[in-house]
């Protein structure tokens, strides 16, 4: 009798082991004003999540979509890229820093990064990626807020 009691718990204590991660699901807000008076933002658009969290892009305001943009994702992702006034989700499963513009608003600085784990490798890329100056200049202010 011990013997089968000392099983179950062994055998309950691994499965506890087993159960899955919680995930998260983020909303990412589309908008022609952010709380802070800006003009054309993602809100938050520095964004710290892990592999199977869902993000999802939420059309607030119409007129705006979310595209991923080449080079500046984890290699290998495929490109997200959602029609105009369409809510998008997507579960990053790899680690990363993943940038996303508003293709109607990007050169009015419409940009978001989501970090997918600690350490992007391929945040050398995004620093130095070539996009307009606002765009540019947000980037770099959300990475920053991120502590990268």
């Amino acid at each position: 009798m011990r013997k089968t009691a000392k099983t179950f718990t062994l055998a309950t204590s691994l499965a506890l082991f087993a159960l899955p991660a919680f995930s998260a699901e983020i909303e990412v807000k589309m908008l022609n004003k952010g709380s802070d008076g800006e003009a054309m933002v993602f809100e938050p658009a520095a964004v710290k999540a892990q592999p199977g969290d869902t993000i999802k892009f939420v059309p607030v305001d119409k007129g705006h979509d979310v595209v991923s943009m080449p080079g500046l994702v984890p290699e290998g992702v495929t490109e997200i890229k959602g029609k105009i006034s369409q809510e998008v989700s997507f579960t990053p499963d790899k680690p990363g820093a993943y940038v996303f513009k508003c293709t109607p608003h990007f050169g009015m600085g419409m940009v978001a990064v989501i970090l997918v784990g600690d350490a992007p490798a391929n945040l050398d890329a995004v620093k130095s990626a070539k996009m307009p100056k606002k765009a540019k200049d947000r980037l770099d202010a959300e990475i920053a807020k991120l502590g990268l």
